[in-house]
């Protein structure tokens, strides 16, 4: 490849990268994702990583099964933490596949069961390939089920509230509503994954991979939501999102002067 064939080159990527900067930032979480919770998995056998776990544990629970903090405190964190419980998330997601139907947007509505079925079966299965034991009893503040790793609040919370956030960002034009939507998202997932650390119900190498491979999961069913789209754009065929008339807005009558 010539001098002047390598400048044209990198100057159409620089071109696609400009115009599908939301696909490639996608693209690029789902592969960050992906990598770091390989590097999770590999640490948390390593002694490094039991070592770091046991010393976050510690921290959060100076006194097992008496997370640090006011006794508010640990009330807050067991109500938060039933947010990215499957029952809450289920009827969450019930609503909201609800609502997207009668906006007639069918291929969000779709998109979001099988984000969260899948993210069942994803953590089912990760944690059922793992198989490693939760944190020693006297620290679970909250009654666990199966297996530790990864965290099944965070990975859940992840895909559905980033996946929800990541649609409701299309209601909203400018971009600070955007950015917000998409924060509160993320905090909601932040906040359930440290609640089970400080609940004792998870290792913190639990949760950072749930994290991770729930942002990669989400990311990867936007790209493809990104790519049916773009291919209705062309070919108005096949399930898609509808756009909806706005409502008609009633005519008012002129105020009077001295009303």
């Amino acid at each position: 490849m010539t001098t002047e064939q390598t400048i044209t080159f990198f100057r159409r990527m620089l071109r696609i990268a400009r115009t599908e900067i939301a696909a490639v930032s996608a693209l690029f979480v789902v592969a960050l994702g992906i990598m770091t919770f390989v590097e999770v998995a590999d640490d948390m056998t390593e002694a490094d990583g039991q070592a770091f776990d046991h010393a976050v544990l510690a921290w959060m629970q100076p006194v097992a099964g008496e997370p640090r903090g006011p006794w508010w405190l640990k009330e807050a964190a067991a109500d938060l933490t039933s947010l990215g419980g499957i029952s809450v998330l289920a009827l969450f997601a019930v609503i909201a596949f609800v609502f997207l139907l009668l906006q007639r947007k069918h291929l969000s509505a779709l998109l979001l069961v099988v984000g969260l079925a899948g993210g069942v079966a994803l953590s089912e299965g990760l944690k059922a390939m793992f198989g490693r034991e939760r944190p020693p009893l006297d620290f679970q503040a909250v009654d666990t089920l199966n297996a530790s790793f990864p965290s099944g609040h965070a990975l859940l919370s992840t895909v559905f509230y980033l996946t929800l956030g990541v649609m409701l960002t299309r209601a909203f034009p400018r971009a600070h509503l955007k950015a917000f939507v998409l924060g509160a998202s993320l905090l909601i997932a932040l906040l359930i994954g440290l609640t089970r650390v400080y609940l004792g119900a998870h290792w913190a190498t639990d949760v950072f991979a749930g994290w991770c491979a729930g942002a990669a999961w989400a990311m990867a069913l936007w790209l493809v939501a990104y790519a049916v789209g773009r291919r209705q754009a062309v070919r108005d065929k096949g399930l898609h999102d509808e756009v909806l008339p706005p409502e008609p807005v009633a005519d008012t009558p002129p105020a009077v002067i001295g009303e």
